[in-house]
């Protein structure tokens, strides 16, 4: 019990603080948000008194997409589409139209991490920091510009520049610096202070030089950024939606679908696509040809 009160405590006097930093307006919107909140809290707690025999209590889960550390924030561009199960806490800055996808956790908690514009760090990745080490360095992570992530990377305490390729469950640990250009093949480790030079892919653990890389690779580099850039704009407008627009478009789904261009036109059906269940261009190019081409 006293643990809670002094729980409470703790929280109550830093709402107060925050409340302190702002404006005018900025408390009394604060103010009422603040209460309507408790008010919620505390007619749900009422219910389930009245409940007696027949009560539950229910376990909500306080999964945050954004979350603080004390004074540490994430501040992330508007343009940035980070996924409900991901977690971004703490000191955390990421840039306009990166993308941090499913099950990521970047956590600047101990030290900064910062990701640079199109970026994207894929499904189940972590990124973490270094707040010292057996060499003693304080080291932040730093992602660059147009830099891809595979699947279930950890990258902990190292620098990977501009247009560089991190692959599938490779791990970059304290110290490592990858240069632009530079690729680590997927489920590398890359020992602590190593530095990967510019247009070379190391792979195996622990990773070594493999080759160089090929100029349509370094184009591939820059080519998967921005593809990953466009899809991100989907799964965002994916995730914005209502419920009763899932709904509705799953009625539309199955009265506009197409069996066959040619066994259509055969029975001359014409099956226009609602401007609801349209693609982006950028997503689906081959669906824009066709579409100039009739």
């Amino acid at each position: 019990m006293d643990t809670l009160l002094f729980h409470f405590g703790w929280e109550w006097k830093r709402k107060q603080r925050a409340v302190v930093e702002m404006g005018t307006l900025g408390r009394a919107i604060y103010s009422v948000g603040f209460w309507i909140r408790e008010t919620g809290q505390a007619i749900d707690r009422l219910g389930s008194r009245l409940q007696g025999g027949y009560f539950f209590q229910e376990q909500l889960s306080r999964h945050r997409t954004l979350m603080n550390i004390f004074d540490k924030a994430p501040v992330v561009d508007k343009d940035v589409f980070v996924a409900p199960s991901a977690s971004v806490i703490g000191d955390v800055h990421v840039g306009r139209g990166s993308s941090i996808w499913y099950g990521c956790v970047l956590r600047g908690d101990v030290n900064s991490i910062r990701v640079g514009s199109g970026t994207n760090i894929q499904d189940n990745s972590l990124v973490h920091v270094a707040k010292s080490n057996l060499s003693g360095k304080v080291l932040p992570t730093v992602i660059g510009d147009n830099v891809t992530v595979g699947h279930s990377a950890v990258l902990h305490g190292c620098t990977v520049e501009d247009e560089a390729f991190v692959g599938m469950g490779a791990v970059l640990l304290d110290g490592v610096v990858v240069e632009k250009n530079a690729m680590v093949a997927a489920g590398a480790l890359v020992r602590q202070n190593t530095r990967i030079p510019s247009g070379e892919v190391w792979a195996g653990n622990p990773a070594k030089f493999l080759r160089k890389l090929s100029n349509e690779e370094i184009t591939f580099i820059s080519e998967s950024a921005i593809n990953y850039t466009n899809l991100a704009q989907v799964h965002a407008a994916e995730n914005s939606k209502s419920y009763d627009e899932i709904e509705f478009e799953k009625v539309l789904r199955k009265n506009y679908a197409r069996k066959d261009e040619e066994y259509d036109s055969m029975l001359g059906v014409v099956r226009e696509i609602p401007p609801e269940l349209i693609l982006p261009d950028n997503v689906l190019p081959d669906k824009a040809e066709k579409a100039l081409q009739k």
